[in-house]
Order: structure tokens, then sequence, then C-alpha cells
């Protein structure tokens, strides 16, 4: 059963109280979940970007709209994309952050990993303490923010690729992929296919996959998606300032000085470059001040998932829509 609306303004207003001294927690809406933080040391104070991959192995992870063979819904009335509310059998809440297909045509909204967790965790690696529905987990589909889906049936979607199950399976054991390779995949039924855009609500894009990390005060926008909210539209879009990247993370995660707070529900949501590039996915957020989100790189999740889920051809598919990076 989804957890009412009630609860979630319950589970915020605790989370308030615990939040002097606490670092971050899960951006995913889960009812008792404790406060998540991830592995690893703290961001330095380094100046200067990272490398990340190469331009020919970015555009073999994306595909142009056009391109990429389904005829998508206008923006405007699509009734699936990234800022969907994914709610994983019923307990995890996140927002979707961007569309995927594969070789066969298949669609997939993203998500984070710890979306899908089956119980309270000590931290967010996802090797160690990773606890995850398995695939073929049911996902509801619904996109608006509504409190209780105003009794509307939602649509419906599959896990099919979770991060931290391919971390166990694989025997990971790199501390920065374990720390934060937070990524999932939800396959979307062929029926459902012509209710998909892949534009990010209001920035629009994204318009690549951003290749290197980012850097002190960096704009970056993201887009969360979530019920624990009563106007939705207005609070859902964040600009974001980027923190310098520690090099000893490898490119593998973000840190954003958030201008407004995120909130529970927004975890898996898409965080966008300056030019409107996929950056990545929003996986822990913060309450101490000062507000300190934390992210994952798509670029680096979204190689691992090509590796590791068995979905040939997985690719990210580029926005309809022009980047707007709108005040």
């Amino acid at each position: 059963m989804l957890a009412s609306r009630g609860d979630h303004i319950t589970k915020l207003a605790f989370l308030a109280v615990i939040a002097v001294g606490v670092a971050s927690i899960s951006s995913c809406s889960r009812p008792g979940a404790d406060s998540l933080t991830p592995d690893g040391a703290p961001l330095s104070a380094a100046p200067t970007r990272l490398p990340s991959f190469e331009d020919d192995v970015i555009a073999q992870m994306m595909v142009s709209a056009d391109a990429a063979g389904p005829q998508w819904a206008p923006a405007g009335s699509a009734t699936l994309g990234p800022g969907t509310q994914l709610t994983t059998q019923g307990v995890g809440q996140c927002t979707a952050n961007y569309v995927f297909i594969d070789n066969a045509a298949n669609v997939y909204l993203g998500q984070s990993a710890h979306c899908a967790m089956t119980a309270e965790v000590m931290s967010m690696n996802g090797c160690r303490w990773g606890n995850s529905r398995s695939l073929g987990t049911l996902v509801s589909l619904e996109r608006g923010g509504a409190p209780v889906l105003d009794g509307a049936t939602p649509a419906v979607g599959r896990l099919v690729y979770s991060s931290w199950l391919s971390m166990q399976q694989a025997g990971e054991t790199d501390r920065n992929v374990c720390a934060y390779n937070d990524f999932a995949l939800v396959k979307i039924a062929p029926g459902q296919v012509a209710g998909v855009n892949p534009s990010v609500p209001f920035w629009g894009g994204p318009v690549g996959i951003t290749s290197s990390g980012v850097g002190a005060g960096d704009r970056v926008y993201t887009y969360g998606e979530t019920n624990a909210r009563t106007d939705s539209t207005g609070l859902s879009p964040h600009r974001n300032e980027g923190k310098a990247d520690d090099s000893a993370q490898g490119g593998w995660t973000h840190s954003l000085a958030a201008v407004s707070r995120s909130t529970s529900g927004d975890s898996g949501g898409a965080a966008l470059d300056p030019n409107g590039r996929a950056l990545g996915t929003l996986s822990t957020l913060g309450l101490a001040a000062p507000i300190v989100n934390t992210i994952g790189d798509l670029g680096h999740e979204l190689d691992y998932a090509r590796a590791h889920s068995g979905i040939p051809g997985l690719r990210l598919v580029l926005g309809t829509e022009s980047f707007r990076p709108t005040p």
C-alpha cells in the first residue's frame, strides 16, 4: 500500500528534528528508513575538474530522440518520463531521472538503486549493505505529484537492473564503485511507450552526457518529484552550485551546494550540467546546514550498467526539448 501524504509529512518533520549533525540521508521516500551516508572521504577543495570518458565512448552511450525509434509523446502532454514518481512495491517512492532505450527498442526509466531497498541500511555502500528487491519487482509509475494518486490507476513497470545487485553478483571491490554506484532501471510496458517523452521537465534536455565533472561554482540543474510536497510543480526544479570534485573518488560522485532543499522522494532525479548535459542522478540529500546534496555520475553508472545489466545497446535518450536554464 502506498504511504499517505500524512505519513510523508510526519517523516519529514521527524527528519528535520534529527538533522543537526547529520551530513546526508537517502532522498528516497521510504517510511522508517534511517539516515544514509555515502562511504568515502569528504570532498577536497581541489579546483580542477576530473577527466571522465573520451568523446567516442560518450557517443556510444546516448542517442538522439529522433534516432531512438519510438514516436515520443509531446513533452507537454507526456504521462511518463523524467520526473515520473516511481514507487517500488508500494514502499520506496523516488523520482525518475532519464529515459533509456536498447537495441530492441525497449524503453526504460532510470532511478536510484536504493529506491528498491528492502531494509534499513548502515551506509550507501551497495556492495556491503545493498539489500534490494529482486529483479522483476513491480514499480508504480505516476506523474504530477498527486498525494494519493487521486484514485487514478498508475502505469506499472518492472525493475530490470540494480547496480547494487549487479555489484554483489560480480563481487565488486572497488571502494568508489561500491559507495557511489546507485542506479537502477525500470522497464516500461510496450503499450505505455506512446506516453513517454525523454525531456527533463522545466529545464529541457538532456542534450548529451557530461564527459567531465563539475567545478566549484558551476550551476547544476536538478528536478525531483515527490508527493510530500503540496505544490510539486513549483518546488520540483532546483538550481544548485557545484562543489569541486575530489580526485580520490575517481569521478564517480559529485557534490552540490543546494540553493533550496530537496526533500524525501527526490532521490534518483536528474541533474544537468551548465550546458544541459546529463551529469548524474541524485543519491543523497543534505538536511543539516550547509545543504549539500550528492549525485552519482551518470557516465560511470551507465557504463557499468552497459557492462553488467545484460541489456544490449543500452543508451540514454536525449530530450526533445532544448535546454532552458531559466532562473
